[in-house]
């Protein structure tokens, strides 16, 4: 609601707010955020697509039935889905004010998405050591860059969730930590999700062919 002040002639016309107008001080980070989210959504379908079109191509060379170790991989993703059960959890203590459980949460998130991480690692490491390099096959070369890049946005997420640990023993609780929370546990679950569609499409699919 706003008010004209009348002025003399020839000047422009002056209007004052009434009412102020509140407006989220953390909106924007959250509206920015989730712009982030759907730039990478578009990074990874590219990368999805270029999967499955050279998915298949392996140039003679080893295909997924011979170097994929399912049970090993299974491991990793109920590490990684775990995670995101036990972040759910910090959610909940962090919005009853309860900074030890919101921490202890949010470092058990952490531990399981390094041991994720350290079981991709050691996946890669056992490929290389067989001779399946990225440069091996388009198969191998797509594989790499789709699961390597998922592996990097989790190395980022393990970094920024131990910043923030140290950010909420110093600070605490307050409102600017809280929606760092909140964007990470978006960023959190949305590779989770990612994750899924990797195991479904790469493993899960690559063995059947």
């Amino acid at each position: 609601m706003s008010s004209q002040v009348q002025t003399a002639d020839g000047e422009a016309p002056q209007y004052y707010e009434l009412v102020p107008q509140h407006h989220s001080a953390h909106g924007s980070t959250q509206i920015g955020f989730w712009i982030y989210l759907m730039s990478d959504c578009l990074i990874f379908a590219s990368l999805f697509a270029i999967y499955g079109v050279l998915g298949a191509n392996y140039a003679a060379g080893p295909s997924p039935e011979h170097l994929f170790n399912l049970p090993l991989v299974a491991v990793s993703t109920a590490a990684l889905l775990l995670s995101s059960i036990t972040y759910g959890f910090a959610m909940l203590d962090m919005e009853e004010g309860k900074q030890r459980g919101t921490v202890l949460w949010l470092a058990i998130t952490g531990l399981l998405g390094a041991v994720f991480l350290g079981l991709t690692l050691y996946e890669f490491y056992h490929m290389i050591h067989e001779g399946a390099v990225p440069q091996r096959s388009a198969f191998l070369s797509a594989f790499f860059v789709l699961v390597g890049t998922h592996a990097l946005h989790v190395t980022f997420g393990i970094i920024w969730l131990v910043t923030l640990l140290a950010q909420i023993g110093w600070k605490g609780l307050i409102p600017a930590n809280k929606i760092r929370v909140q964007c990470l546990s978006m960023f959190w679950h949305f590779l989770d999700v990612i994750w899924i569609g990797v195991f479904t499409v790469v493993y899960l699919m690559g063995m059947l062919r």
